[in-house]
């Protein structure tokens, strides 16, 4: 029986708290998309191999997300009960390998190639949603999906190849979609019992191992030559990482995993703006053309309701 000296909660007030909460997850989401849309310039501008850097990316980050973990502002904030605890081993897992398959993807095949084949994440994650937890999607998220990846596609431009040697890479590409969606399913169920600051600690403390014998596997380097190596490292770890895929891993408390994959296709467009600030790569009509579908597409799904979707996590938070 409801203590009759608490007032009731208001529905209004209660649809009013949904809607905030749905609103900071996506700009959170939209937000880690954003920061890590600099991954792929960061990883090209390091010294050491590819799957070294996704270890130092990955180890570096620790520091930050044990902080942000020990500033919880619940300090209450316990750990997660077993069934979490694998959930989140699971995506530590995912994560490590989707590490692994981009960085190798994109050292075969094309810039472009990879950045698109990577992005068909929001259709597997949808697909997988309805398969495997039986939840709904709209004919709506469909259409938006569609037409932003037809964005995507004309963004990435006239660098698209079809080349039999780089076929290696764009399997590669492809799968890292796979593992990337295998991460989020996985996280969005494990936020369900669990905070983010504690998810990104420990999915990142067992990916940070994995990614260390995936790098001794091959053979690289681990450490750079030069001081100056060390920062694209640091920039990987602390702020592509902690922070961007730290606010993502926050959104998805609040927003569905296939609308979070949806927003995440904002990502080509801040690695072609910012390709075109830092190193000068005009960008053509089409590409122009195809960045603004993208962003069409976002306005679509989040102002019109058309990505809408029922089951939205509940944040423990």
């Amino acid at each position: 029986m409801p203590d009759p000296a608490s007032p009731p909660v208001a529905p209004a007030a209660t649809a009013e708290s949904s809607r905030a909460a749905i609103l900071a997850g996506t700009l959170a989401v939209l937000a880690g998309a954003c920061v890590i849309g600099f991954a792929a310039i960061l990883v090209k501008a390091s010294d050491l191999g590819p799957q070294a850097t996704a270890f130092w990316r990955l180890t570096l980050a620790l520091p930050a997300l044990a902080l942000w973990l020990a500033l919880h502002r619940h300090g209450k904030d316990t750990p997660p009960v077993q069934p979490r605890m694998r959930l989140i081993a699971l995506a530590g897992v995912f994560f490590a390998m989707d590490l692994a398959f981009w960085h190798v993807g994109i050292n075969i095949t094309t810039a472009a190639n990879a950045t698109l084949l990577a992005n068909l994440t929001p259709i597997l994650v949808a697909l997988f949603s309805w398969l495997i937890f039986r939840e709904t999607v709209t004919r709506g998220f469909i259409m938006v999906c569609a037409v932003m990846l037809t964005g995507a596609a004309l963004l990435a431009g006239g660098n698209l190849t079809i080349d039999p040697d780089r076929l290696t890479g764009d399997v590669f590409s492809v799968l890292t979609a796979f593992w990337y969606a295998a991460y989020l399913l996985t996280v969005r169920k494990a936020r369900d019992g669990a905070s983010a600051p504690r998810v990104m600690f420990l999915s990142t403390l067992i990916a940070a191992p994995i990614a260390l014998a995936i790098t001794l596997a091959f053979g690289e380097p681990l450490l750079p030559e030069s001081w100056q190596g060390w920062v694209p490292l640091i920039l990987l770890g602390v702020v592509v990482h902690a922070g961007g895929q730290g606010a993502i891993i926050f959104g998805l408390g609040r927003i569905p995993a296939p609308v979070a994959a949806l927003l995440l296709l904002i990502q080509p467009i801040v690695a072609a703006a910012a390709g075109w600030v830092l190193f000068d790569e005009a960008l053509s009509g089409v590409q122009l053309l195809g960045a603004a579908i993208i962003l069409a597409g976002l306005y679509v799904a989040q102002l019109k309701g058309a990505a809408r979707h029922p089951n939205v996590p509940r944040d423990p938070e």
